[in-house]
C-alpha cells in the first residue's frame, strides 16, 4: 500500500512525461487544430482512447493524459480528488502551451473534466462526458464502506485478480469485448508499484456532493454519451447530467460502460460532429 514516484518498471522507452505539481504525468500529444483533452476513468489509462485519438487527431490537437495514480503516471502521496486532479491537468496544458480546450472525460474522469470546467470555465470550450461517475447518489453503501479508515487498506492488502475480473466484465454488455488481453492489461496496471495506494486515495477523494450542486452553473456546450446497457452507471444519471448541463444526451443501444470500445463508430461520429459545431446547442 505504499505510494510511488519516478519511472515505473516496464515504462515505454518513447513515452512522454511532464512534471507538474509534484507529479510526473504521462501524456500523448498529437495532431493540430483546436485542442481536445481526453481523461480516462478509475483504474484505467489513456489507452482506453486508442480508437478515438487517431480519428480526432485528423482535425484537432489531441492530448490524452494518464491521470495521477494511473497508467504510467506517478503515484505520490497526496490529494486524489477530482479538484486536485483538475489542477494538475490544467498545469500540464499550460506547460504544453494550451490555454483553452474541449474536455472529454469517461466515468470517474468525467468528474475531473467537470472539476476543470468549474475551476476555469473561461478555459473550457466544450464538455463531452461518457457514462459519467459524478453524483453522490452513484456511490453505493458498499462503496462508501470501502473508503472507511482501515477497511480499504485491509481489502486492498488481500486484493486478488478475481475482483478485477468481475468488475471488467460488469463494464461491457457484449462479453466478447472482455478479451484475455484487455483483462491482462487491467491486472498489470493494478500490479504496478503504488497502484493500490493511489486507487484507494482516489476512492476516498470521490466526494461529489458539493461539486454536483454547481454543474448547472456551467454554460459551455455539453454532450453526454451513454451506453444503454451500462450496469455500472445507469442511463437515468445520464439524463440527470444532460439536464444539469443543458446539454444533449446520446444513448447507444447494446452498449455498456465503454462506448468508445463497444460502440466506437457511433460514439466517435457523435464526438466529431459535436466538436465540429459552433455556438451553443
Amino acid at each position: 500500500m505504499d505510494f510511488y514516484t519516478g519511472p515505473l518498471p516496464g515504462e515505454p522507452a518513447n513515452a512522454t512525461f511532464e512534471k507538474v505539481g509534484g507529479a510526473r504525468l504521462h501524456y500523448v500529444d498529437i495532431g493540430s487544430g483546436s485542442p481536445v483533452v481526453l481523461l480516462h476513468g478509475f483504474a484505467s489509462s489513456l489507452e482506453v482512447w486508442n480508437r478515438v485519438v487517431p480519428e480526432l487527431a485528423q482535425g484537432h490537437r489531441v492530448l490524452a493524459v494518464d491521470l495521477k495514480g494511473f497508467g504510467w503516471s506517478d503515484r505520490p502521496e497526496g490529494d486524489y480528488s477530482p479538484g486536485a486532479q483538475a489542477q494538475l491537468v490544467w498545469a500540464l496544458l499550460a506547460k504544453r502551451g494550451i490555454e483553452r480546450a474541449s474536455l472529454v472525460g469517461h466515468s470517474w474522469g468525467a468528474s475531473v473534466a467537470l472539476a476543470m470546467a468549474l475551476s476555469a470555465p473561461e478555459r473550457t470550450s466544450r464538455l463531452v462526458l461518457y457514462d459519467a461517475w459524478v453524483y453522490e447518489a452513484q456511490l453505493s453503501f458498499l462503496f462508501r464502506w470501502w473508503r472507511a479508515a482501515g477497511v480499504g487498506e485491509a481489502l486492498f492488502r488481500f486484493y486478488d485478480h478475481s475482483w478485477l475480473d468481475s468488475q471488467v466484465a460488469l463494464g461491457f454488455h457484449d462479453p466478447g469485448h472482455v478479451t484475455p488481453r484487455f483483462v491482462y492489461a487491467a491486472k498489470r496496471r493494478m500490479d504496478r508499484p503504488g497502484a493500490r495506494a493511489a486507487a484507494l486515495a482516489t476512492l476516498r477523494g470521490m466526494h461529489f456532493a458539493i461539486q454536483q450542486t454547481r454543474y448547472a452553473t456551467l454554460r459551455m456546450p455539453a454532450l453526454v454519451l451513454w451506453g444503454e446497457k451500462d450496469s455500472i452507471s445507469g442511463v437515468p444519471f445520464g439524463q440527470q447530467l444532460a439536464a444539469d448541463l443543458s446539454g444533449k444526451l446520446v444513448v447507444f443501444p447494446r452498449c455498456g460502460h465503454f462506448p468508445m470500445i463497444e460502440a466506437p463508430e457511433a460514439s466517435n461520429a457523435a464526438l466529431r460532429s459535436f466538436l465540429a459545431t459552433s455556438g451553443a446547442l
